[in-house]
């Protein structure tokens, strides 16, 4: 960090602040703030026209932003553009790949255009293929491949040049459920390494899979940021279910919780407890059944996911009551 950026992220993040970006009248950004730690995952997260793209077009210096500042890898993006292509790699919604190269030549095309020497391009080649198992097809044209296949030699050939952040714009589009979670694994194996991850994604669950921070962008704008769980837990719908054997012990509970707004079954002998999902609010209600001598046959804890989240706050509507939201649930026998 130098003194005249009076940016305070880790020097091989990625730190913006106030960001702005407009086309004619319309506003895509509206002065961000970003900070990225090295070697973490983030995901940017938004709909359709948020501006996330835009995001990392700047970020990675395929456009110019209009106000603000930012520093990729430790390098001032507006200052030092060259220094920041070197540190960075990028992934877009579309495999580029060439489908009239093999897998091989794809990514000897890249190896030559960063001046790599032969001899070591060769073998960082030969490196890649083998770390995403495509030895086997690395003579073969790329037009032959299945998306998920040139997804793969896409990132391969984005790490060509071993960069130490990596942007991915949404980068399972169009994958089958399998081909995504691959990606996943190649995503998670390069962070392992120290590389950090800036994700755009549309996928939720690839975010809760796979991000330590997210940040959701709407009307070009952060309206929240945090860790999924921290995220989750801003939203409202989380409660403890508990469930009993026989109406004593739910018609004990009952009292011994006396709180207004517990809601009860008397059919499935089940009482449902508002809570945030924290440990502490667990904590409470064992402490209160332990103490009192209460048996509960089950404990469920439930949570809004991230779908309840990115509908409520990008102002997307709300899913529909009969959408059962609990995805974060931990049975207990007690």
């Amino acid at each position: 960090m130098t003194a005249t950026t009076g940016l305070t992220a880790p020097p091989k993040g990625i730190t913006a602040q106030g960001l702005r970006k407009s086309y004619g009248e319309k506003v895509v950004l509206d002065g961000i703030d970003l900070q990225v730690s090295e070697g973490t995952v983030f995901a940017l997260l938004g709909p359709n026209g948020a501006g996330k793209t835009t995001t990392v077009q700047i970020l990675s210096t395929l456009i110019s932003h209009d106000d603000g500042q930012a520093r990729i890898a430790g390098h001032d993006l507006d200052q030092e553009p060259d220094a920041v292509r070197q540190s960075i790699g990028v992934t877009g919604q579309f495999a580029a790949v060439d489908g009239l190269l093999t897998a091989e030549e794809n990514m000897l095309l890249i190896a030559d255009l960063l001046h790599l020497d032969r001899a070591e391009g060769k073998r960082r080649v030969a490196e890649l293929l083998e770390r995403f198992d495509l030895t086997d097809v690395a003579q073969k044209n790329a037009s032959n491949f299945s998306g998920g296949m040139r997804r793969k030699l896409d990132l391969a050939m984005t790490l060509v040049g071993r960069p130490s952040i990596i942007f991915l714009d949404e980068p399972t589009t169009g994958l089958d459920p399998r081909s995504r979670r691959v990606m996943w694994d190649s995503i998670r194996d390069l962070v392992a390494a120290g590389t950090t991850i800036f994700l755009t994604t549309q996928y939720l669950e690839e975010a809760d899979q796979l991000a330590d921070r997210i940040a959701v962008l709407d009307g070009g704008k952060i309206v929240a940021e945090g860790t999924a769980d921290e995220l989750k837990r801003r939203m409202p719908g989380g409660h403890i279910r508990l469930r009993f054997n026989d109406m004593q012990h739910m018609n004990a509970a009952a009292h011994r919780l006396a709180l207004s707004t517990v809601t009860r079954d008397d059919e499935s002998l089940s009482l449902q407890i508002p809570s945030d999902g924290s440990i502490p609010a667990l904590r409470a209600v064992l402490d209160v059944l332990e103490g009192s001598g209460i048996h509960a046959e089950a404990l469920t804890v439930h949570t809004p996911d991230l779908d309840d989240v990115f509908l409520a706050l990008t102002g997307q509507g709300r899913k529909t009551a009969t959408t059962d939201s609990a995805t974060a649930v931990k049975e207990t026998q007690r």
